[in-house]
């Protein structure tokens, strides 16, 4: 065979391809797990505006099914609006961010205290009650290294 790969080659070219390394199962890389209990943050004064505009919207154009539409008709509302009439809206949203500040606080003194004495314990019920069936049977595994 003049200047060919025989079958063998090829078949080690492929075995040779270099793969990524399968990361650990269960973990995401560079972000950290986000936690259900924590407080979401308020919506700014046009978020609060967007939310009475696209009720008004809806009442206007009922067979509108654009999102996007939605969205820039708000946006260009709210371009077209003066300070006085953002003047609502933004007391609005200053509102909702002083009751977030105090869940966060609220939150973040709770974080500090550590866990309650309930969740406190690794081990399920059953773990434990598993090792109080085998400590009365008098069969609790000991280590062989003694």
């Amino acid at each position: 065979m003049k200047g060919g790969k025989s079958k063998s080659d090829a078949k080690n070219t492929k075995l040779s391809v270099n793969k990524k390394p399968a990361k650990a199962a269960g973990k995401k890389s560079g972000k950290a797990a986000k936690d259900p209990n924590k407080p979401k943050r308020p919506a700014s004064a046009f978020f609060v505006f967007m939310e009475e505009f696209r009720e008004q919207y809806k009442k206007e154009h009922p067979k509108n099914k654009s999102v996007a539409a939605v969205g820039k008709a708000g946006g260009d509302r709210w371009k077209s609006m003066s300070e006085a009439d953002k003047a609502p809206y933004v007391a609005k949203a200053e509102k909702r961010k002083v009751e977030y500040e105090k869940k966060l606080k609220a939150y973040n003194k709770g974080q500090s205290e550590g866990p309650k004495e309930e969740e406190e314990s690794e081990k399920s019920m059953s773990e434990v009650n598993d090792e109080d069936e085998n400590e009365e049977d008098g069969s609790a595994e000991e280590d062989d290294d003694e």
